[in-house]
């Protein structure tokens, strides 16, 4: 994946029609530079110094850069769209401007959410509050599950990793508030303030759902308890993306020894599904939870439950709980000192729920034919390069470039949007925000779970047409690239090719090497999890991957927290190879035709490097830093430029950087893979 956020011609006709913006200038401009920065000493700086030094952070975000720009751009086209359709009650019933209009009405509706408080929440805390035996407690998760609300574990189904051509489910470890085990496992002074605030917290949204204030601040310890008891025996992020790990294939009657204390028939009998195989991705955090749910008392579970159903819900609820869930998770998590607009919050929600629906719309207008041709010859360009270099490579054997080979030509591509548009059948209402996005959370659980024992739907797509994002799926063996991203400064179809492969095609070379990074390349041609390397190619590729996890542990983003090498590996991998492999493809583009005349006074490879930069630009503030460096498997901007280009002799061509430069390291310990 690109980023944990979501054809420039699309964007530009867009915008044209609506008369939302002023037209970027195409291409790279050289305003945001920064010449007092030399580029060989700190390329993003030199990049990207002029722009940082003219936009800040806007007081409703935590990040602002070349992602955030494009967002507000799409969001821009989106509300219009939402702003028309919800003005309006004749649409035909069922129609895709009925279904996004009403629940986009429904969520703008503040006064009938205020009027109705938390009466629409009553049945599902009547439910909690009728758990008087922890033995009852399977039946009550599952029910909780059905309706998309968490508690203890997450059951999902997709691909089985070792046979790709069928479902399987999923149990994943899960149960915690905060965003990661350590925060409630370490000692530093960040984790210990955050942990009070989270206690504050939970304490402040109980009281909102009417708990006194004594009774608040006992019930939220019961909650920090438990959480953190759950915290114990989760795994670390890094574990997480070990795929042999986390894959532990069992049946189902199996859970009742290997983690005893919790009826798993009765929580699948519960959820309506057959006993099957299943996945058990972290068998020892299900061991404690079994002990857990054995013995912790119902009226520990109750509180504990209640207080992740308020957590879940708070922006359906009346505006108090949607603040006080902001200044926590806003706030004190991300330093962000404003909330979005209601707009923006009702947009995204519309989008999270409805997302094919409200992505027809957005294409009409912002995703034109041309732009898709475009793009696709770059990733098959893309795709010749990264072959090219494999078949050339000295470091791996024939047999295991064979198979490498194989799977590189078998990746397929999903770009602007699903050639079969999903439906929601399920009823939407006008006045009742509350009840459509429940409806909805629980027909995408109903639409995942039907999944098993069906045929693999590969032409599936995880993200909605307008997301600014991109990624790669082991298992599909695909690459997906929604029209969101395919705008400026991403993808713009009146800038030189130079600009384009160093910025979309850098996101595409990324994408294509996740299939060959640490973790991507464990998967064969078909999506299965199985070896297809030799011994020795294996031995020979860790040994470049070691070289990539120091160089980005010695990066130290914040004083005293670093980039978590192991953590970020796949990600450092797929940039450092991308953009090796997109400069490549550039290069080959230009074969046959002459050398292209410097723009700007820039030439097509200098173009091609800043066109890398400015796609990772941006201003972040220090608390959601050190919240993306312990959660985030991707590194922080900077290092996504300065660390993949110091490793790469085309940059210090580019720029005449020399031995004893900063952004030139030494060979012995550049992390040549791809």
């Amino acid at each position: 994946m690109v980023s944990t956020l979501r054809a420039s011609l699309g964007l530009c006709l867009g915008l044209a029609a609506f008369s939302l913006v002023a037209q970027p200038r195409p291409g790279f401009d050289p305003a945001n530079l920064d010449t007092s920065v030399k580029p060989c000493d700190d390329f993003y700086a030199y990049a990207n110094g002029g722009w940082l030094k003219t936009h800040s952070i806007p007081a409703d975000k935590a990040r602002y850069g070349g992602f955030e720009e494009l967002i507000d751009g799409n969001r821009a086209i989106l509300q219009k769209i939402l702003r028309e359709t919800s003005a309006k009650t004749t649409w035909t019933k069922g129609s895709l401007e009925q279904k996004v209009g009403d629940f986009y009405a429904s969520g703008m509706d503040e006064a009938t959410i205020e009027r109705r408080g938390l009466s629409p929440l009553k049945p599902i805390l009547d439910t909690i509050d009728g758990l008087k035996d922890a033995k009852q407690l399977p039946a009550l998760l599952a029910k909780l599950h059905n309706q998309g609300l968490s508690g203890g574990f997450v059951f999902y189904v997709r691909q089985d990793a070792k046979a790709s051509t069928h479902y399987l489910g999923y149990l994943n470890q899960g149960g915690t508030g905060l965003p990661d085990r350590d925060y409630y496992l370490k000692d530093d002074a960040r984790s210990r303030d955050i942990r009070a605030k989270y206690e504050v917290h939970i304490a402040k949204m109980l009281e909102l759902a009417g708990d006194s204030p004594e009774l608040a601040r006992v019930r939220a310890k019961l909650v920090m308890d438990l959480e953190t008891r759950m915290a114990q025996a989760q795994w670390t992020r890094v574990e997480l993306r070990n795929p042999q790990k986390t894959y532990n294939k069992r049946a189902l009657d199996q859970l009742a020894t290997e983690a005893p204390g919790f009826d798993w028939n009765g929580y699948f009998t519960a959820r309506g599904l057959k006993q099957a195989d299943l996945n058990l991705s972290q068998p020892s955090f299900f061991q404690a939870f079994g002990r857990l749910a054995s013995e912790v008392t119902a009226p520990q579970w109750r509180t504990y439950l209640r207080w992740h159903v308020l957590s879940a819900t708070a922006n359906l609820l009346p505006k108090a709980f949607g603040d006080e869930a902001f200044a926590f998770h806003g706030k004190v998590l991300n330093g962000t000192p404003e909330q979005e607009p209601r707009a923006k919050r009702i947009e995204a929600a519309t989008d999270g729920m409805l997302g094919d629906a409200l992505g027809q719309l957005y294409v009409k207008v912002a995703f034109p034919p041309e732009a898709k041709v475009r793009v696709l010859d770059m990733i098959e360009n893309i795709r010749v390069a990264l072959r090219e270099r494999i078949t050339n490579l000295d470091w791996m054997g024939a047999e295991t470039k064979l198979q490498a080979i194989k799977k590189l030509n078998a990746i397929t591509v999903k770009i602007g949007y699903p050639d079969k548009w999903k439906t929601y059948a399920f009823d939407l209402k006008r006045d009742d925000y509350f009840g459509n996005a429940r409806r909805a959370a629980a027909f995408r659980i109903q639409e995942n779970l039907k999944k098993l024992g069906k045929p693999i739907d590969r032409t599936e797509w995880n993200w909605s047409a307008p997301t600014v994002n991109a990624s790669y799926n082991p298992t599909m063996n695909d690459i997906t690239f929604p029209a969101g991203i395919l705008q400026p400064p991403f993808f713009d179809a009146r800038a030189d090719d130079a600009v384009n492969y160093g910025a979309i095609g850098f996101v595409i070379g990324h994408e294509i090497t996740h299939g060959f990074d640490d973790s991507g390349s464990q998967y064969d041609a078909e999506g299965n999890l199985k070896n297809w390397w030799t011994e020795a190619d294996k031995k020979a590729y860790e040994s470049r991957t070691d070289l990539v996890v120091k160089q980005y542990d010695a990066y130290e983003p914040i004083k005293g927290e670093h980039v978590n090498g192991k953590l970020t590996l796949g990600e450092n991998i797929a940039d450092i190879g991308g953009l090796k492999i997109a400069f490549a493809a550039y290069q080959n583009s230009l074969k046959g035709k002459p050398v292209p005349a410097p723009i700007d006074g820039f030439t097509g490879p200098q173009r091609f490097f800043f066109g890398a930069a400015t796609v990772w630009r941006n201003h972040i503030r220090e608390a959601a830093l050190s919240l993306r460096l312990k959660t985030d498997p991707h590194s922080p901007g900077r290092e996504r430029v300065n660390g993949p280009l110091s490793n790469l002799p085309e940059f210090y061509e580019a720029f005449g950087c020399t031995d004893g430069d900063v952004m030139k390291r030494d060979a012995k310990v550049r992390p040549a893979i791809w």
